[in-house]
């Protein structure tokens, strides 16, 4: 797959929003910052500012290189066949992973208690888009809902993708809804419970369909 400056310049921008973000932030945040908070949102460990500056490169950045290295890994080139639609797929995850670094940072800026509800509505969107996104993902080694019997079958792989982007999107849909309704543990809680059924659901099927596929 072949990548220029030119066209790779747009990602490079999404890349560099939370860095300008932090820059722009950087003279009114005191020396030691909020490094990590608990379920109930209360601060459990501070850091120096400094130490911001890790959270764009081990989230926009990272994920970033990591879509430039696997077309070029992929055994049987079937990233490269995706084309457009692996080109879509490094923007949706590349802006939500930006939004999310922004937002971390954001946080970082706040001295009290601080609710998880716009970090979870990332986390959110971030499902919604890949749950809509599934239905065009063709089989490979890297991308999608890869189960050994996903890989297993062309035909269990295209059923679990349909049922999984649906369950995904509901998923990412009400964790949203549930960022912006509720707080605190009562937040935590209901976030984890939908993260389990969007994995859970579609690693199940995947097998079910692969125990009736060997039946017949």
């Amino acid at each position: 797959m072949k990548t220029s400056l030119k066209t790779e310049l747009p990602l490079l921008l999404i890349v560099a929003v939370p860095f300008v973000y932090l820059a722009l932030q950087w003279n009114q945040l005191p020396q030691e910052v909020p490094m990590h908070w608990n379920a109930r949102g209360e601060i459990d460990r501070w850091g120096s500012k400094s130490e911001l500056w890790l959270i764009p490169f081990l989230t926009t950045v990272l994920v970033y290189l990591i879509f430039l290295v696997v077309p070029a890994i992929d055994p049987k080139n079937k990233i490269e066949e995706m084309g457009v639609k692996y080109t879509q797929l490094k923007y949706i995850v590349t802006a939500c992973m930006a939004a999310l670094a922004v937002v971390i940072i954001h946080m970082s800026g706040t001295s009290g208690e601080v609710s998880p509800a716009p970090l979870l509505a990332v986390i959110g969107l971030l499902f919604i888009l890949l749950g809509n996104y599934f239905k065009t993902v063709r089989p490979n080694y890297f991308i999608g809902l890869r189960t050994p019997w996903t890989l297993e079958s062309p035909e269990i792989w295209d059923k679990t993708h349909r049922l999984g982007g649906v369950v995904w999107f509901v998923g990412g849909l009400l964790m949203v809804i549930a960022a912006a309704f509720l707080s605190g543990q009562a937040l935590i809680s209901v976030f984890i419970g939908i993260s389990a059924v969007v994995i859970t659901v579609p690693l199940v099927y995947s097998y079910l369909l692969y125990r009736k596929q060997k039946q017949t």
